[in-house]
């Protein structure tokens, strides 16, 4: 069996993720909250993300697969975003993303060949209004992956998925009703709006043996939102 940690497994993709994983792998979840993590068959880790301080000391000596779900959304103006809004979110996206890879570091690699997965947005890609910081901290995830994968290959492979909206928790407050839900649903080719199961079985398709050959790419699982146009 595999040793697979997920950075963010008790609600949302992560936990979404979790309960795919649990059933062939060893799932470690490093989360501020366990509330949801009692009915699965996984290790919980306390781990808060705005430091980014994980604790691996009960870790297993090999890592085979990495998931870093953490982020945020803020979507404003950019006349009316502060220096710190920036900051905040490129730490959380970021910084916290780098210390846990750096803490795990010599776990991947004694793997035979280990997987990270990260995560993304279509706004990196898109050049969204009201994007400006949640992007520019997403898109320096992408930057990362990639030069990343080309140091550590072929002992491990870096990958990126790059969602539209997905029905989470962190995106509750824009498809809070009907109305909001089906003009989301309209400006995707496919017409609905992503789910927790769209993403995490991307992530672990990119964790498992059938994506060995595939390292350095950005995976947009965005309904078609970033190659394809609407149909008026």
């Amino acid at each position: 069996m595999k040793n697979i940690l997920l950075i963010g497994g008790s609600y949302g993709i992560g936990y979404e993720l979790a309960k795919e994983l649990q059933t062939e792998n060893n799932v470690f979840v490093a989360s501020r909250s366990n509330e949801n993590l009692s009915n699965l068959n996984v290790t919980h880790i306390p781990f808060d993300a705005t430091t980014g301080i994980l604790d691996t000391t009960n870790l297993p000596a090999v890592i085979d697969g990495l998931v870093y779900c953490p982020g945020s959304i803020n979507l404003r103006p950019f006349r009316g975003l502060k220096l710190e809004t920036f900051e905040s979110d490129m730490h959380l996206n970021f910084f916290s993303m780098v210390k846990v890879i750096q803490s795990v570091l010599p776990q991947l690699t004694t793997a035979e060949q280990s997987s990270i997965v990260l995560f993304s947005s279509v706004a990196v890609k898109m050049g969204m209004p009201f994007h400006t910081s949640v992007a520019a901290s997403k898109g320096a995830i992408e930057g990362f992956a990639k030069a990343l994968a080309a140091e550590y290959a072929p002992k491990i492979r870096v990958n990126v998925i790059a969602p539209s909206l997905t029905d989470t928790p962190l995106a509750e407050k824009f498809l809070s009703n009907e109305e909001k839900r089906e003009k989301s649903a309209q400006r995707h080719p496919l017409k609905r709006v992503g789910t927790t199961e769209d993403i995490a079985q991307m992530a672990n398709f990119l964790l498992s043996e059938k994506s060995s050959w595939i390292s350095g790419q950005i995976f947009h699982v965005d309904g078609g939102m970033s190659s394809l146009l609407v149909n008026s």
